[in-house]
């Protein structure tokens, strides 16, 4: 093995860490977006052993990359994963580490339709009412559903939220989304009610943190039974527990409470734009995966009501 072969670990684990650095602090990405970049910059390292250095990576190496890929992954994990390359080099080119991008004239394989799961207004209301009285955190897993069916936010979204970014006099919720950008969004009074329902708890769970010899968690609005601030993988595993409670069959995901939000209101006449803004959508184009469901519903509606519908 030559010189330059011994560096070459080294030194790509050097440019990755600057890398995940400037994720972090330049573009807000979220912890769980750098592990993946991290976790699939290093697989390509690993497929590319044989290389002397990153500059010397050809366009013929990214497709040979892209063919062993598609040979293990489905579509869209081969999308996301030539995602984060591209956004590697990028950074690389801007530190002037390469020259080139040999990832630029690789084409992203097609993916199928990615149909949003969501709930019709019945089953969400059904899944808003299934916190009860006896359970433990009844108040503060409603205020948590309500909230994320009244705002649309993303689960990681709720698990950072802190209690002074929630105004009650204008009902108003300021939300944090991917790269640090935060938007307004309204809520509903629903949410509100819950949320100062859930308060007392809230203060309850912080002194008991104290008297454990913990440092109180004096931010986060939603808090676990030790006092520490509720994680994404716990508010899922509450909304999913809650559905089958609810006798929902589908498979409920913190995620399908942010499509039902967006469906429920373009079925109700919201326009796109607006839902976009709610969202916190930087593209157009995401939003507009809900319109195909408002094209059925609007179909259905038709053909159980027009005189002239075709009926089955």
């Amino acid at each position: 093995m030559t010189a330059g072969f011994q560096k070459k670990p080294a030194a790509n684990a050097s440019f990755l860490a600057r890398f995940v650095e400037w994720l972090d602090v330049e573009k807000g990405y979220s912890l769980h977006t750098m592990t993946n970049y991290r976790r699939d910059i290093e697989d390509f390292f690993a497929f590319t052993a044989a290389s002397p250095d990153l500059a010397s990576l050809d366009p013929q190496l990214a497709r040979s990359y892209v063919y062993h890929l598609n040979a293990r992954c489905k579509s869209s994990s081969v999308a996301r994963k030539l995602s984060a390359l591209r956004t590697f080099f990028r950074f690389l080119l801007r530190e002037k580490i390469v020259a080139a991008d040999p990832f630029a004239a690789v084409s992203t394989p097609k993916q199928g339709k990615y149909i949003p799961v969501f709930l019709t207004v019945d089953e969400m209301f059904s899944l808003l009412e299934a916190p009860a009285a006896g359970d433990a955190f009844a108040m503060r897993d409603r205020a948590m559903l309500e909230l994320l069916y009244a705002t649309g936010m993303r689960v990681a979204e709720l698990a950072g939220l802190n209690l002074d970014r929630v105004d009650f006099q204008t009902g108003m919720v300021r939300i944090t989304g991917k790269g640090n950008k935060e938007r307004l969004v309204p809520t509903g009074d629903p949410a509100l009610d819950m949320i100062n329902r859930y308060l007392p708890q809230r203060t309850e769970l912080m002194a008991g943190r104290v008297k454990r010899g913990l440092p109180p968690e004096r931010d986060a609005l939603f808090l676990n039974g030790r006092g520490g601030r509720l994680t994404p993988r716990s508010i899922e595993r509450l909304v999913s527990f809650y559905a089958q409670r609810a006798g929902i069959a589908a498979q409920v995901t913190p995620h399908a409470l942010r499509h039902s939000f967006a469906t429920h209101l373009l079925e109700m006449g919201a326009d796109l734009r607006s839902v976009q803004e709610l969202l916190g959508h930087a593209s157009l184009s995401t939003t507009q995966r809900y319109t195909h469901l408002t094209i059925d519903h609007l179909m259905a509606v038709y053909d159980a009501a027009h005189p002239k519908a075709r009926r089955k």
